[in-house]
């Protein structure tokens, strides 16, 4: 009964190794992916193009300016002079925001009256906008506070003034750089398609050659053939995500707080739901176009509805019950566990266990239907 199945194994890989290209696609492909979502899956918001409309033009609207333009986030790009230019810079996506200071802003300072600016952001990325907005608030309310430390001082205040003394500290990803939660997430996203796409192929190929009717009247059993046709992907899986692991460690310097056994543990159980999908997804499929449409048609909601982008809290509640259906969002909280926690079993195990049940209906249902199919 081993004998079979090793023949099968043995052939799976001698195809895949035989072709250069194959080759490539299967080891070169993912070190690129993670090279390249790696610079771009980046929310951190370290540069603001900025344009700036002075219409006041004294001591205290350029002391303002100065506390922007000497951040580290806004960079003056544009001096404008008129809310028609305003528009126009907006309009073209040249800066993503214009500070507006309008006459007689150092005039109401002085005269002890409220003082008006304006901040025209281009909301395009509500995201982008809203961390841009929380700078700026912070920039000016920081002028606001030294402005009043400075009039109860020249009004003979000598008493200092009482303020309250905030220190955050974030756990896990100490630096708050979202490279390091988004790169744990494109490792997993990548295993689920090379895994998906590698097995998808596996039983057509085998439909389009000719040789399925020489496996279905040979000795060999639905469960050998499985076996035979689903190691070798799942050894190439953990190859891949050894390699990337390795590189995004190396390159990008991601934390590996936990343990790399535990997260090639986590994978192989991973793996028995990803496999079996492809699988069935084989065999419902009658060419290799089909099959990939069907992999691209599976895939792009499963990474959607993962909270690898979004977070599942966010979204409507009868999309979050749909979410307990998808083995990828157990995977991502289990993989960015790893990474950026460094826990273990006893933390991790109420999302394997999801895993499991759920490889084990996927792989139970793609058996069946392969056998109907070999019948």
């Amino acid at each position: 009964m081993f004998e079979r199945p090793k023949a099968i194994l043995i052939k799976e890989f001698k195809q895949i190794f035989r072709d250069p290209r194959m080759r490539t696609v299967i080891f070169i492909t993912p070190l690129l992916q993670i090279i390249l979502f790696g610079y771009a899956a980046n929310r951190d918001i370290n540069y603001v193009p900025t344009a700036i409309l002075d219409r006041d033009n004294t001591k205290e609207s350029r002391e303002l300016l100065r506390r922007f333009t000497y951040s580290k986030y806004f960079i003056p790009e544009h001096y404008i002079y008129s809310e028609k230019e305003q528009n126009r810079i907006l309009n073209r996506g040249l800066a993503s925001v214009v500070i507006h200071i309008d006459r007689g802003f150092g005039r109401d300072l002085n005269a002890g009256k409220d003082a008006n600016i304006q901040l025209a952001f281009d909301g395009t990325d509500s995201n982008t906008a809203m961390v841009v907005m929380g700078y700026a608030n912070t920039i000016v309310s920081n002028y606001q506070a030294d402005l009043m430390k400075k009039e109860l001082e020249a009004g003979g205040w000598e008493k200092p003034m009482p303020s309250v003394d905030l220190r955050d500290r974030a756990w896990f990803n100490g630096n708050l750089i979202s490279r390091n939660y988004y790169l744990p997430g494109v490792i997993a996203t990548i295993v689920t398609m090379m895994s998906l796409l590698l097995t998808a192929m596996a039983i057509v190929k085998e439909k389009e050659i000719g040789t399925m009717e020489q496996l279905t009247v040979s000795p060999l059993k639905p469960l050998e053939f499985i076996i035979g046709k689903l190691l070798p992907f799942a050894a190439i899986a953990l190859v891949q995500i050894i390699l990337i692991t390795i590189l995004g460690i190396v390159w990008f310097h991601i934390p590996l707080r936990g343990s790399l056994l535990l997260l090639l543990f986590s994978t192989c159980i991973y793996l028995f739901t990803t496999l079996g999908i492809g699988l069935f997804i084989s065999t419902v499929s009658a060419t290799q176009q089909e099959a990939m449409m069907s992999v691209f048609l599976f895939y792009m909601p499963t990474v959607l509805l993962s909270g690898f982008a979004y977070p599942i809290a966010n979204m409507p509640q009868v999309i979050q019950w749909f979410t307990f259906l998808n083995p990828l969002r157990y995977f991502m909280v289990v993989i960015r566990s790893i990474f950026l926690k460094g826990v273990g079993m006893d933390i991790l195990w109420p999302q394997l266990i999801p895993l499991v049940v759920i490889g084990l209906c996927v792989i139970s249902l793609s058996a069946l239907k392969f056998r109907k199919t070999m019948g």
